[in-house]
């Protein structure tokens, strides 16, 4: 109990409201659900409200300004389990999708057990393929049992949003302007364990051959990894431990100019430059 208490009395540190230059990471947005259930739409229909950009196909994290302090990262969720356990450790918000015409899969069910393993941070259901049903009756019924089963595995009072159906391969503005909403609106729980050490989401990977005949024949490498370091500092005296690769020292750890800035850092940049 005094543990618990203890938890609940934790906050994440803020930044000055004043010091606009720098912001935190973006939030890191896991879009998760079994194969066909419309993750990808979600994510495009996400992005262009965000951007107003149509994407075609979704490779890797997609990072997107939101307002004036706020960024989103979103990842799709591949259906394996080791990608299910490394998401489940860094995810600050969880978007289960579920088809409604099917209902819960195993998948969803192991997901849920790795994120309480993990901390449990936020989660929202979505549910999908609602158009399939052709009787309001059955309709009603149908997402009434998921919601209670839904709070069954989440907790009690957890919200659950609705896609009717997709127009030009995303889903109706409504009904994602609704989805943004709730979004904006979540505080997110202090995680202890993502308190106290610094963890790296790989957005992009840079790998360069070696010219030493030595190294060649070793197969030594040069890989340089760009990302945004979430929890506490990362210096470069540290080890650090790529999943499934193992430990390994960093050679060096730089600090590079925001690749996502909001208007107010663009417009901050624009004024110090002017003046120097």
């Amino acid at each position: 109990r005094n543990l618990d208490k203890a938890q609940q009395k934790e906050v994440v540190p803020l930044r000055s409201a004043v010091d606009t230059s720098t912001l935190p990471a973006p939030d890191l947005i896991v879009v998760m659900g079994p194969k066909g259930v419309g993750k990808s739409t979600l994510i495009r229909s996400l992005v262009k409200l965000y951007t107003g950009h149509n994407l075609v196909d979704i490779l890797g994290p997609i990072t997107v300004v939101a307002g004036d302090r706020k960024r989103y990262t979103f990842f799709e969720c591949p259906m394996d389990l080791y990608s299910m356990a490394d998401l489940a450790k860094v995810a600050d918000l969880v978007i289960v999708m579920i088809d409604a015409s099917y209902g819960f899969e195993m998948e969803t069910f192991e997901f849920i057990n790795l994120l309480q393993l993990h901390g449990m941070p936020k989660v929202v259901g979505v549910l999908t393929h609602l158009d399939a049903f052709r009787s309001v009756k059955t309709l009603q019924n149908t997402k009434k049992a998921i919601k209670h089963r839904f709070w069954t595995e989440i907790f009690k009072g957890a919200k659950l949003y609705d896609m009717m159906g997709t127009i030009n391969r995303k889903y109706r503005k409504h009904e994602i302007k609704r989805l943004s909403l709730a979004i904006s609106r979540i505080k997110y729980r202090p995680l202890v364990w993502r308190n106290a050490h610094p963890y790296l989401l790989v957005d992009r990977v840079e790998e360069s051959n070696s010219t030493s005949a030595d190294d060649h024949r070793d197969g030594l490498r040069d890989v340089t990894l760009f990302g945004f370091v979430r929890g506490t500092h990362l210096k470069s005296s540290m080890k650090v431990h790529l999943i499934g690769a193992g430990d390994f020292d960093i050679a060096e750890a730089s600090a590079l100019p925001d690749p996502v800035p909001t208007p107010k850092q663009q417009q901050l940049q624009l004024q110090q430059a002017g003046t120097t």
